[in-house]
């Protein structure tokens, strides 16, 4: 398998536009035991690191605690040389698949490491944790296939990394499957069973869209804890540096079907952050067929990792927020307080859907957040971000704290990623699964249809619907049976006036009872 593919080279578009532009319960902690065992091969030689030293859960908080007291110290960059290369040379660059970390022990995981070079500039350490000691990974000029003596040389006079993937038999039994990467800033992204890379997660976010540009923090250090061979979950550590904060992640990461990585994330501010989100995810959205038509022509249907943003508020109602690639510059936010979930969801899930058969857009997994402690009030914040190019990730979206955080405060946020093909939460529950728009049939105004399943006993005479507009008005709102869907669509026309942008609000009820998710979607003038 390549180390490297075109997943790992794409790029927040917001950087280049602002700066030069519940299903699942709350997965336990692992509770991984250490086997005796010696310390692995490829640990550095000298004699005070194979000594390795003392690591606990705390060691990494008192590291981010520390760091926080003074200002960032830039990470070590890779030389020019190296960053220099392009795109094709670093790919030929491949971890030595017979140096994994305990690629050939009994533990059910291994690790296989990223070079250096052509766009990750920043140098990264990572250790491996044995029986509650952490020993530095070494690198060798073996360590690497690569175009030449010189790149290994150099990579090996380098001494340290880019990222860390992670290998486990999710598929079959007898392959050991990549299923998680840390690789860039603070990035990091899974996959399930049967998925294919699609959209990322990051451990912080920090001033995005925001007209000064974004701040990128960065995990520099990683330690990694080996698994006895009966675990089933594998832990990762790692500290985050930024200009103006540091913290501390633990991820309990548990693959399969599907994958979950829990979170606890302890922050420490070194100046008051205003703009600051929390579980941020990182996606992308180009076109589909029904509510955002490729400018251009186009033979695949839809280009998208995600087509909506789902929310579990903390009073229980669910949203449904279909995506857009506007012509400009889009920020929602969503209020709420103690919220439940929200996830970016990749709902359709058939090849028709896109016609691609080389991005199999159809396999690309959602990425769920469920908080596990109280978050309080804030919102829940979506970027959406013009884009040409289905190579750059233009939708973000994150939690951010109402009152932001405050320097010489720790705050600690907890919460599960679930790496689903769906939302993991109210699977039996009736949901969004089509939206579109276009213009009302023998008239000129705008409409759209929603459409909602799981819904094949509900008598349409009963459900009323409960729908508003910022800027206009609503004409007409129609529900009918819908049995190719087993549920019920929503026609609904309006009238936007003069307004160049309006928030469209449909709650379907039986009563005074929401009966389905509540569908959200900013309307643009073209």
């Amino acid at each position: 398998m390549p180390t490297h593919s075109l997943f790992l080279i794409k790029l927040p578009l917001l950087t280049s536009l602002l700066i030069n532009f519940i299903g699942y319960a709350q997965a336990e902690e692992p509770n991984v035991k250490v086997d005796a065992v010696p310390a692995v091969e490829n640990v550095q030689p000298e004699q005070e690191a194979a000594k390795g030293y003392a690591f606990t859960n705390q060691t990494v908080i008192e590291l981010a605690r520390t760091l926080a007291q003074s200002p960032m110290t830039p990470a070590e960059k890779a030389p020019q040389a190296l960053t220099t290369m392009d795109y094709p040379t670093y790919q030929q660059i491949n971890f030595q698949q017979n140096q994994a970390v305990w690629g050939n022990t009994p533990t059910k995981f291994s690790v296989q490491l990223f070079a250096p070079g052509f766009i990750f500039k920043d140098l990264v350490s990572i250790d491996v944790v044995e029986s509650g000691r952490a020993f530095p990974l070494a690198v060798s000029a073996d360590s690497f296939t690569t175009p030449s003596p010189e790149i290994s040389a150099l990579i090996s006079q380098v001494g340290k990394y880019a990222g860390l993937r992670l290998h486990y038999p999710i598929n079959k039994a007898d392959v050991s499957d990549e299923f998680a990467v840390f690789q860039g800033a603070s990035y990091f992204r899974a996959v399930s069973k049967e998925q294919t890379y699609g959209l990322s997660a990051r451990g912080l976010a920090v001033d995005v869209a925001q007209p000064k540009g974004e701040e990128f923090p960065m995990f520099k250090h990683f330690w990694i804890e080996r698994p006895s061979s009966s675990q089933d979950a594998i832990v990762v550590h790692a500290l985050l540096d930024s200009k103006r904060i540091t913290g501390a992640y633990r991820f309990g990461i548990y693959p399969g079907k599907p994958t979950r990585i829990d979170v606890k994330a302890t922050l420490f501010p070194r100046a008051d952050l205003k703009n600051v989100g929390i579980a941020p995810l990182t996606s992308m959205f180009m076109h589909n067929s029904s509510l955002d038509v490729s400018d251009v022509p186009d033979y695949r249907p839809a280009v998208h990792d995600s087509d909506g943003l789902q929310i579990l508020t903390g009073n229980d109602e669910m949203i449904w927020r279909p995506l857009n690639n506007p012509s400009s510059l889009q920020v929602s936010a969503f209020s709420d307080t103690s919220p439940k979930g929200f996830g970016l969801i990749q709902r359709k899930r058939k090849f028709e859907d896109y016609q691609d058969l080389e991005a199999n857009y159809h396999t690309r997994p959602s990425a769920w957040i469920k908080p596990t402690n109280d978050w309080g009030e804030g919102h829940v914040e979506l970027v959406e971000i013009p884009s040409k190019s289905e190579t750059n990730d233009n939708i973000v979206a994150y939690w951010q704290p109402k009152d932001g955080l405050k320097k010489d405060q720790s705050y600690t946020y907890q919460y599960l990623i679930t790496w689903s093909n769906d939302t993991p939460v109210s699977l039996e529950s009736p949901r969004v699964v089509r939206s579109a728009k276009g213009v009302k049939l023998f008239k000129t105004d705008p409409e759209v249809v929603i459409d909602f399943n799981k819904m094949p006993d509900v008598n349409v005479n009963d459900l009323s619907v409960d729908a508003s507009i910022s800027n206009g008005e609503i004409l007409e709102t129609i529900v009918v049976k819908n049995p190719h869907k087993n549920g019920v669509r929503v026609y609904l026309s309006f009238d936007p006036q003069d307004a160049d942008l309006a928030e469209l609000r449909v709650q379907l009820k039986q009563g005074d009872t929401a009966v389905a998710p509540t569908w959200l979607y900013r309307w643009i003038k073209e």
